[in-house]
């Protein structure tokens, strides 16, 4: 409450600030009106807080007036309440007139403000005396509260002393009586406790009563007749766990023996298979490196295959090109014959054309002057003649030497084509062993693809038989490391029943 009136008069003299600044702009004319608008914003908002903050103090008020501890604090509490009250009506009169007053600034009526301004000044210094006689009895109340709260601790002090020294006396009276009901008989049990620890065990508490200590007791001696029943049954057991042991131990190492031969055994036979295991992959290795051989050649003899067909084909051709020439050549042959026919025409036209000429000679001859003429023709006749003659016979020669040179093509192209039908039958023979050749190559592929698919699975096999006699050999170097483990362990009972019997001995009964 102490904090709401300040907030209230430093509201208060915000609001008076804030409107004393808008009529000052409105008298000097010099702001503008965006300025008065923010200034006269800011008084509103300040109004409204302080018209809430004398709310909350009114109800705050009345609440400690019915809340008093006292009747003097309940007086001032509800005199605080009345003040408030009646500031806060004085703070709503100068509210509503200091609103006229801001109608007329926000109207820009210089006559007006100044008309209201010394009556609002004066309300609000009202108002100002009004929240200070609020917090003087607001301070009243809180010195009255300290003097009620200094006669409480006072009398509380008084108090809490007389309950201290009531208590230190009854402190001191349960003392005594645990000292006797339950100090000295626990000394006793004490005693007691330490014997047996030390290895006495004949000894007995005292039990008389039902309260914890007799309960204590006879649970304690109960104890110490298990504990010396313990230590005899220790010794008969240490006697008979010393024998075990020593068979144990005799045992252990027989095992021991036998698993060592075992774990030996079975390191030769890993090595052994290791050896077969690295042939198998060297045999795989070599196989495969056959099958890409076999393979190589299986491709080299296809390859031959084709180039023979390719050369029967060729063969065939050139047997069928032979023929063909053959054919023309014995067709140019006959064709040379029917020239030497017609050569021999020729001869025989060069012939009587000759004795033609001549007997135009002789009857031009005969003729005289008018027959020299035709004896120039006769001559020119007689010259044909001659030349087709001797050109007839050049002609023939030619055709002789054709002739001959078509016998000679004949009998070329009949051994060509003996040859191209005997390269045929080679052709065909290389073929068909290449044919052989190219299947048994492959049927040595396809038994040496079975021969390493056989292979890898032996290898697959011995693997497994490897791995298998892994495992065997680590179990036996575990099977090993058990015997070594249990010869070990009948020292240790040994050991442990010599200590159970040197604690046995401590207890005596």
């Amino acid at each position: 409450m102490a904090r709401q009136f300040d907030d209230l008069a430093n509201k208060a003299r915000d609001m008076g600030l804030m409107r004393r600044n808008a009529v000052i702009a409105v008298l000097s004319r010099k702001t503008d009106a965006q300025e008065v608008a923010r200034a006269l914003d800011g008084w509103r908002g300040a109004a409204g807080e302080a018209d809430a903050i004398f709310t909350s103090l009114t109800r705050s008020a009345e609440a400690y007036a019915d809340n008093a501890t006292s009747p003097a604090r309940a007086a001032i509490w509800k005199r605080l309440a009345q003040n408030v009250a009646d500031t806060a009506g004085q703070f709503r009169q100068l509210r509503t007139a200091s609103e006229t007053q801001v109608a007329a600034i926000s109207a820009r009526d210089a006559d007006a403000v100044e008309a209201r301004n010394e009556e609002i000044n004066r309300q609000q210094e009202v108002v100002l005396r009004g929240i200070d006689r609020g917090r003087d009895v607001l301070d009243e109340g809180i010195v009255a509260g300290q003097r009620a709260v200094q006669g409480v601790y006072e009398s509380s002090r008084l108090s809490i002393l007389g309950t201290l020294a009531a208590c230190a006396l009854l402190s001191i009276l349960v003392t005594v009586l645990i000292s006797r009901a339950v100090v000295r008989p626990l000394t006793t049990v004490m005693g007691f406790v330490e014997r047996v620890g030390s290895g006495d065990l004949a000894g007995e508490l005292p039990a008389r009563g039902n309260d914890e200590i007799a309960r204590l007791s006879r649970t304690l001696n109960a104890m110490v007749a298990g504990l010396a029943e313990l230590a005899r049954t220790n010794r008969a057991a240490t006697a008979d766990l010393n024998a075990a042991a020593a068979e144990i131990r005799a045992s252990a190492q027989e095992q021991a023996a036998s698993v060592e031969e075992q774990f030996a055994a079975v390191q030769e036979t890993a090595a052994t298979v290791d050896e077969i295991t690295h042939s198998g992959a060297q045999i795989t290795k070599r196989a495969g490196e056959v099958i890409a051989t076999a393979k190589a050649t299986a491709q080299t003899s296809r390859q031959g295959l084709r180039a023979v067909a390719d050369t029967a084909k060729a063969m065939d051709a050139i047997r069928e090109q032979a023929e063909a020439v053959a054919g023309n050549i014995v067709a140019l042959s006959e064709r040379t014959q029917a020239i030497g026919d017609i050569i021999e025409t020729v001869n025989d036209i060069s012939e009587r054309t000759h004795l033609l000429a001549l007997n135009a000679a002789i009857e031009a001859a005969a003729a005289g002057e008018s027959g020299r003429s035709f004896a120039v023709v006769a001559a020119e006749m007689k010259q044909l003649a001659d030349q087709a003659k001797a050109a007839t016979v050049q002609v023939r020669g030619i055709l002789g030497e054709i002739q001959r040179g078509i016998n000679t093509s004949v009998m070329l192209t009949e051994e060509a084509v003996k040859r191209a039908a005997t390269g045929k039958t080679r052709s065909d023979t290389t073929q068909r062993t290449i044919e052989e050749i190219s299947a048994r190559v492959e049927e040595n592929v396809q038994t040496f693809q079975q021969i390493v698919a056989s292979t890898n699975q032996q290898q697959l096999g011995i693997e497994q038989v490897m791995g298998a006699l892994q495992n065997i050999r680590q179990a036996s170097q575990q099977t090993a490391a058990g015997p070594r483990e249990v010869e070990a362990a009948p020292a240790n009972l040994t050991g442990l029943a010599q200590a159970l019997r040197a604690l046995a001995e401590r207890y005596r009964h």
